[in-house]
């Protein structure tokens, strides 16, 4: 059955084909024969309670440089959409958080893919404390007195944003390290939210573990390993990806999150672990669906679209 499906994305040329998991589902998508429709948060509009946006047809090709063909921006109802793909990348803010919103009034009845109301309301950083045992020791918080009796307690800390993306704004500051005072200072004025502080875990010299849900069940894995300069494994910034397998500990992880996972509407998941610990969940735009099949892992763009089929038939 052909679906006609809306992908609400960054716009399409700022991406980089080679590891970018949207690119990879509307390829597969294509290639099911569903009809892709392609438009940017800034055009979703909610009017009288119907919500539309101006929408261009799009036709994807696994080439470099010349990779998609957008038609005409044509006002839709979304509603008339089977389904929509919320797909922009973080940061997590109130222009985010108000797509959500515009987005549940069609959801069910249009697929939208992950539930935007459970998007919502589990925010990367705060949704895993709900999981206290399988992450790090962890503090949120914005009081400078707190953040300095963590840091005394255990030396080696990881100081970041509650709603940051990408590796931005990610410090370690290992003991010793004379810049906390300085860091928070800098942070109370750029952020009006909480910050996290985490024990540092040493174990992501060897990696930090992306790992791919679907539906609440584990399909694929890649280690991401930090250059020498870097605390951060993000590939953007100089991570290196490279193949790995599930270990036992990971899967009891994956176990434990899975039934909150598929309660909430979550079709697409990435977790990040280090050594034995989870440290996010990933539900905005999880990425890593190319690397894992570039490591001779599953197809997991074919995967998710067997999981959304099921859910229209």
């Amino acid at each position: 059955m052909a679906l006609t499906v809306a992908v609400q994305m960054d716009h399409i040329n700022s991406i980089r084909i080679a590891g970018d998991t949207t690119f990879a589902l509307c390829l597969e998508a294509q290639k099911r024969g569903h009809v892709l429709y392609h438009y940017t948060p800034d055009r979703l509009n909610m009017r009288d309670g119907v919500v539309s946006a101006r929408v261009e047809e799009l036709n994807v090709r696994d080439i470099e440089g010349n990779y998609y063909t957008l038609g005409e921006k044509v006002p839709r109802d979304l509603s008339e959409m089977d389904v929509v793909l919320l797909r922009q990348d973080p940061p997590f803010d109130m222009n985010y958080i108000t797509t959500t919103h515009m987005l549940e009034r069609i959801h069910p009845k249009t697929l939208v893919v992950n539930d935007p109301a459970w998007v919502r309301n589990s925010p990367e950083k705060i949704f895993v404390t709900e999981f206290p045992d399988l992450m790090p020791e962890t503090l949120i918080t914005k009081d400078p007195l707190e953040i300095a009796a963590f840091r005394k307690e255990f030396g080696d800390i990881i100081l970041k944003p509650l709603y940051g993306n990408g590796g931005a704004g990610v410090f370690h500051l290992a003991d010793g390290d004379r810049n906390l005072t300085s860091l928070m200072e800098m942070f109370g004025q750029m952020f009006r939210e909480p910050f996290i502080a985490q024990r540092y875990l040493k174990d992501v010299r060897s990696g930090d573990k992306r790992i791919i849900l679907i539906d609440g069940e584990a399909v694929g894995a890649i280690n991401r390993v930090p250059s020498d300069t870097d605390a951060r494994s993000n590939m953007h910034v100089g991570g290196r990806a490279e193949k790995t397998e599930l270990t036992e500990r990971e899967r009891e992880i994956c176990a434990r999150i899975g039934p909150s996972l598929r309660e909430r509407g979550f079709i697409l998941v990435g977790i990040d672990v280090i050594g034995d610990f989870m440290t996010e969940i990933n539900v905005t735009s999880p990425t890593g669906v190319r690397e894992v099949k570039r490591f001779g892992g599953a197809d997991i763009a074919a995967l998710f679209w067997d999981a959304v089929e099921a859910k229209r038939t």
